[in-house]
């Protein structure tokens, strides 16, 4: 196989998909690398910092495993050869979080960027551990974005490994430019003779705006009938950019992730996508914290376990239906229990809000049955 960095359309991540879980167990070992790289992970090169530890650690690891010289130090060649992937800043320049895939026996190497990785993590195994990427499409699903002003719109559908443009909306208006009336002159009693004309003018602005934005909502319902979303992203410009929100069926209005203001006109599909995974974001947060508080409340009644030691037995007996991870947390069994999560088709919350991860020690869990 050779590398595949640069990859970020679906068909080709899908192609990798397939490709690496073809391999099955044999006398090779699969490095796998799952590296955060948002934002707050970039400051100060902190993600540079976490994987030399994490290369560190597997290379100690390393010495301490039954295996012959020469297959050892096959795989530290194949570490270092991970962790030299960063060096180079074109590799995950624009991407939130990167998979890396590496066995010299097989002469695998697959760089995957991607929207968004749990936790940052570093595993060597038989076999490429692929099951988040499979994951990752499923939980992402689709977010509709759309972008409208009084005088059209256009609509996005931004997945995890991409974005396309729809066919926009568009109705012709009535009047474009800026109202010029008559020269105001004062009538008996004081009110000017060019304010009429300027009332009715921005009446049928307003109403142009009100008709497409109708228009716009029935769009996004019916596609939303035909084509499901998880999602759904509002842009325009100024004041107006929350405009089509009123208009929206009540299903529609509590699948909104958050406003942007940005120009119909103007935007590019990468911007509208880059705004979409920010909201997105935000919206993980007030989740996590939902999903903390429903640990705590659920630890009375056993529909929850906190604590590593907890946690991993639930999952050793398959009851986790939700699995909450400190996303700081050092504990070497995590790393393990997310695999164990992803192999169940449990979800996997890993907790970055500072109130969500005091709720978690460690490890939590929303289970599906009590013991």
């Amino acid at each position: 196989m050779t590398a595949t960095a640069g990859v970020t359309s679906e068909a080709a991540v899908h192609d990798a998909v397939h490709r690496l879980a073809q391999i099955r167990p044999g006398p090779h070992l699969v490095v796998t690398c799952y590296l955060k790289l948002e934002p707050r992970d970039r400051t100060r090169g902190k993600y540079l910092i976490k994987m030399k530890n994490r290369v560190r650690d597997a290379l100690a690891s390393l010495e301490s495993q039954r295996m012959d010289h020469a297959a050892r130090e096959t795989v530290a060649r194949d570490l270092e050869r991970v962790q030299r992937t960063f060096d180079d800043p074109a590799l995950t320049r624009g991407a939130r979080g990167v998979a890396i895939f590496a066995s010299s026996p097989l002469g695998l190497f697959e760089v995957i960027p991607l929207p968004h990785v749990h936790r940052s993590r570093l595993a060597v195994r038989p076999v490429p551990l692929v099951r988040e990427l499979v994951a990752l499409e499923e939980e992402f699903g689709t977010i509709l974005a759309v972008a409208a002003d009084r005088t059209g719109a256009r609509f996005f559908e931004v997945t995890a490994y991409g974005v396309t443009e729809l066919p926009g909306l568009s109705l012709p208006a009535s009047r474009a430019a800026k109202f010029h009336g008559p020269k105001q002159t004062m009538r008996r009693g004081g009110h000017p003779t060019g304010a009429i004309g300027e009332y009715h003018y921005h009446q049928r602005i307003r109403e142009e705006k009100h008709r497409l934005y109708a228009a716009v909502a029935d769009r996004m319902f019916r596609h939303q009938a035909e084509h499901p979303i998880a999602g759904l992203v509002v842009a325009g410009v100024g004041v107006d950019a929350a405009g089509l929100l009123p208009h929206l069926h009540t299903y529609l209005h509590d699948l909104v992730l958050g406003v942007v203001k940005m120009s119909p006109k103007a935007l590019s599909p990468a911007k509208i996508r880059d705004a979409s995974l920010l909201l997105r974001e935000e919206r993980e947060r007030a989740w996590e914290r939902a999903h903390a508080e429903a640990v705590t409340q659920g630890l009375g009644t056993g529909w929850a376990v906190n604590g590593v030691p907890a946690t991993r037995e639930a999952l050793e007996h398959g009851q986790v239906r939700t699995l909450l991870v400190d996303g700081r947390g050092d504990d070497p069994g995590i790393d393990d229990a997310i695999e164990d999560a992803f192999a169940q088709a449990a979800q996997v919350d890993v907790l970055y809000d500072e109130r969500a991860r005091r709720a978690v020690d460690g490890l939590a869990a929303l289970l599906r049955f009590r013991m």
